[in-house]
């Protein structure tokens, strides 16, 4: 199982990934191991993920998230927490 997750990083910027283990791959990033984008500007908070059936599946919402504005992002990451 992969996920698309969203990162708050320093500066308030945000980082979308995917992974098969979203907690581990946030400590990768935390420490400075999870690439160059959040070495530069350190990981803060996991803000949003969710489950894709395939990696295929996984990098095609990865490459949909990233190409929406701020906001649009943002919106997703308020509808989640509402839902829970």
């Amino acid at each position: 199982m992969y996920h698309v997750y969203i990162i708050e990083c320093d500066g308030g910027t945000l980082y979308t990934g995917i992974a098969t283990d979203v907690s581990r791959r946030f400590q990768e990033h935390c420490s400075g191991r999870g690439g160059a984008y959040t070495r530069a500007r350190k990981a803060k908070k996991l803000l949003y993920a969710e489950e894709c059936e395939s990696r295929s599946s996984a990098l095609k919402r990865e490459a949909e998230i990233k190409s929406w504005p701020r906001d649009k992002k943002l919106a997703l990451v308020e509808k989640a927490k509402n839902r829970n």
